[in-house]
């Protein structure tokens, strides 16, 4: 890994903002510079004779003049459903079975789960992501070409091989005991392995029968520092088919909660139809609440409450869920997630927006030393962005005077195009992509 230091305006957050003018919440150079040598950051700062010396043989990538900002993280997203996005269908339950698995089940096929993932980690890149929390499918070879993709790219990614027993397809289900082993295998191979880390993934409530999620319940104990990541109150359809699986259990969060599947390092999909009890679970446990705007709307599935989670001290983090979201872009997703709020009468400011889409996933996904942020010590992980490469940017440009008003039109406006270099461990890898491989 060379040595360099990437020049240009540079912008990280150090805290939430509280509001849209709160000043104190990131650290802004007009003429910054990035220092990162092995992968890690090693010096943050103006840039100046000083800041070089800190690494005196390094090339310089001059950037100037635009953004550079810690590298995107989405906390919730399905590699194996690049080709279901944009499908249409009235509801979460059709779309499910009339796409989603139907389209997983290709995914027996090593050579296409190897396809995909490439392309896919392709896609991230692309738009500015380098680190992902992800589903895989039931098959163990996708999650085993997933983690080969994304370890020979050395991206930070989590992920996990789906586990579902029930109300899927035959050629999609997998046992209690299968489940398990398939998974700890996964644990044992690959968790640490890189940047990699794996994730505990039933699917549903829907998809895993009582004995399956006791199973889950066993890797959590062996595997205590895991991640679990899983769906929870996306549509009202899913919501009543999982009272009538678990009629004895207060509510849908209380079905994870009964199988011990809640806590700091668990990532639940979606949140909309919460009951009182369920918020303050999430609170008690510290499970982490995403919001997924962009699917949320495609399906109708609802609108996420912000401000009822905030309220109620639940973290929260947000995420593009393709293929239910219809964009691979963070940019975007929050440009959705904007809109979603405008409707709930929440505001969400620029500052917000992209704290969540840097150090607030990072927080979300306990890595904020690590990623998400431009300090001593992170991973090289970084994001350089133009807000003129559109035209219609460009001439919005002219009349933009402050840096929120700069990251708003990026949110609003900005797609792969705005998008000049992603730099993965200190190594650019935007540059070299081409099209569908």
């Amino acid at each position: 890994m060379s040595s360099k230091i990437l020049r240009g305006r540079v912008l990280t957050f150090v805290d939430e903002p509280q509001g849209a003018d709160d000043h104190s919440a990131y650290r802004y150079f007009e003429d910054g510079a990035v220092a990162i040598d092995g992968g890690k950051i090693v010096a943050v700062g103006d840039f100046n004779e000083a800041l070089k010396l800190a690494l005196p043989k390094a090339e310089v990538m001059d950037h100037r003049p635009h953004l550079i900002m810690p590298g995107f993280i989405d906390t919730h997203i399905h590699y194996p459903q690049m080709q279901v996005v944009g499908s249409y269908a009235k509801d979460l339950l059709e779309w499910l079975n009339t796409y989603t698995f139907v389209e997983e089940q290709r995914f027996a096929d090593e050579a296409h789960a190897a396809r995909i993932a490439s392309v896919f980690f392709d896609e991230l890149v692309r738009y500015g992501t380098t680190t992902a929390a992800v589903y895989c499918t039931v098959h163990p070879q996708s999650a085993e070409a997933f983690f080969t993709e994304a370890d020979r790219r050395k991206l930070r990614m989590i992920a996990g091989k789906v586990m579902m027993d029930r109300n899927a397809p035959e050629a999609l289900l997998d046992t209690p005991q299968s489940s398990y082993e398939d998974t700890k295998h996964l644990m044992e191979k690959w968790n640490g392995v890189g940047r990699l880390n794996v994730a505990i993934t039933p699917r549903f409530a829907l998809t895993s029968t009582p004995e399956q999620l006791e199973m889950c319940q066993d890797l959590a104990r062996l595997f205590p520092d895991a991640y679990i990541q899983t769906h929870v109150n996306e549509s009202l359809g899913e919501i009543a088919f999982a009272r009538e699986l678990f009629p004895n259990l207060p509510d849908y969060v209380g079905v994870y909660e009964h199988y011990g599947l809640l806590g700091p390092k668990t990532l639940l999909g979606h949140c909309i139809h919460m009951q009182e009890r369920e918020i303050e679970i999430l609170y008690e446990t510290g499970s982490v609440a995403v919001f997924c705007p962009t699917s949320n709307l495609f399906i109708g599935s609802g609108l996420f409450d912000r401000q009822r989670m905030r309220d109620a001290n639940v973290r929260i983090a947000v995420a593009t869920d393709i293929g239910g979201g219809t964009s691979y872009s963070m940019l975007r997703t929050l440009d959705e997630g904007y809109k979603v709020l405008q409707l709930r009468g929440q505001r969400l400011s620029p500052l917000e927006s992209f704290y969540m889409m840097t150090l607030g996933n990072a927080r979300a996904l306990s890595l904020e030393h690590t990623i998400g942020t431009l300090e001593a010590g992170a991973d090289a992980d970084v994001v350089v962005l133009d807000a003129r490469a559109v035209p219609a940017m460009a001439v919005k440009m002219e009349r933009v005077e402050t840096l929120s008003e700069e990251l708003f039109l990026l949110q609003t406006c900005g797609d792969d195009r705005v998008v000049v270099e992603t730099y993965v461990a200190g190594e650019a890898a935007k540059a070299g992509l081409s099209g569908v491989a």
